[in-house]
């Protein structure tokens, strides 16, 4: 069995308008809630092994966040480019190069390319990933190979704002 969790990025700041898209960080919030969210998917019990982020400054705050809680080191966070602004299929792609050695692995990124993605997993369905949600899947498989056609099981989706502190 394989896990997935899809981690949309924290709040990003847009202090500077003219700021890079890629280069916009963590606000207050996002700093906030990054935190917390790591301790809700600690919660989970599930041991995360591999933190998979878009190498945009938010995305890869909000993943050094999550490794933080997890005592993971920086080996432990790979940084992939196609990640950033990506559609549906580069998800599979990236997920299907994944080492096997990896059963739970986090996957950090942006929308809208996250919503339709976790929106091809399983029945479970949201209209919006909103900032720092999780949306974690259990792959019927021993390879990441395979995990785009592996039957899967919806396991949770939580976000910051839920008022029932998480959904499974």
């Amino acid at each position: 069995m394989k896990t997935l969790i899809a981690v949309r990025h924290a709040k990003s700041s847009w202090d500077s308008i003219s700021q890079n898209d890629f280069e916009r960080t963590l606000n207050d919030r996002g700093k906030k809630d990054a935190p917390e969210m790591a301790e809700r998917l600690k919660e989970k019990g599930l041991k995360v092994d591999l933190f998979v982020s878009s190498p945009a400054k938010r995305a890869h705050k909000t993943a050094k966040y999550f490794a933080e809680a997890f005592k993971a080191g920086k080996e432990d966070i790979m940084l992939v480019e196609q990640l950033y602004e990506a559609p549906l299929e580069t998800f599979y792609d990236v997920i299907r190069r994944l080492n096997n050695k990896h059963e739970v692995v986090a996957l950090f990124a942006h929308n809208p390319g996250l919503t339709s993605f976790v929106n091809t997993l399983t029945e479970v369905r949201t209209d919006n990933m909103p900032t720092c949600s999780l949306f974690a899947v259990q792959a019927d498989t021993d390879d990441w190979s395979t995990f785009k056609e592996s039957s899967k099981k919806f396991l949770f989706y939580d976000y910051p704002k839920n008022p029932l502190g998480h959904l499974d």
